[in-house]
């Protein structure tokens, strides 16, 4: 179970505007965030993974304080160990594919089984210059599970990838992201990229 109630201030093209979001978000769930854009939904799961600091709030992960303002406690993002997959994936240009797995684990065997689900086994030793955008979309997707994350943070995950590959990839996550018991929050603009993944939704506005 994840309890967070949080409030903060954000820049936005009208001005200033808040941030306030209270939900509690049941383990092994799958949240869809939407809202329209500038409403703080990025904002919202940078503050989740750590990242951003809001003016009030509290985050409480399976019983472990991460955030409360009042008590001045707020666990780094590397405490927190939460999985983040960025906009702009966030990849290291001088690393391989399979590095870029093996930066977030050392088991070779689930290295190679998500290689395999994302469908990049024949690119391990390619380098993010040398892949497509839907290829690097995977790649930071497939990172994040190597961290077998209690929390994963998607933010527009799916968004490079084709209909089928998308379908196929969200039958693969689906089964692992049961295995592992994560939590996972996903930031998505258009209703279809997670029809059969998410189970429950929260709207941001």
């Amino acid at each position: 179970m994840i309890d967070i109630s949080i409030q903060k201030n954000i820049k936005t093209y009208k001005g200033i505007s808040r941030l306030a979001v209270a939900d509690l978000i049941p383990a092994g769930s799958v949240t869809k965030v939407y809202g329209p854009s500038g409403a703080g939904k990025t904002t919202f799961l940078r503050i989740v993974a750590g990242l951003v600091s809001p003016e009030q709030g509290r985050i409480q992960v399976d019983g472990e304080c991460w955030l409360d303002t009042s008590a001045q406690i707020n666990l780094s993002p590397q405490e927190r160990k939460a999985g983040f997959v960025f906009q702009d994936y966030a990849l290291f240009p001088h690393m391989t594919v399979r590095a870029h797995l093996a930066y977030a684990t050392a088991d070779q065997a689930l290295i190679d089984r998500l290689l395999l689900m994302g469908k990049m086994e024949n690119f391990g030793n390619h380098k993010p210059q040398h892949l497509s955008g839907g290829q690097q979309q995977r790649l930071a997707i497939l990172r994040s599970l190597a961290l077998r994350p209690k929390l994963l943070l998607m933010d527009e995950a799916f968004s490079a990838m084709d209909d089928e590959l998308r379908e196929e990839l969200i039958a693969g996550l689906s089964v692992i992201l049961k295995e592992f018991g994560t939590t996972t929050i996903i930031v998505s603009h258009h209703a279809h990229e997670t029809i059969g993944f998410a189970d429950r939704s929260l709207k941001i506005d």
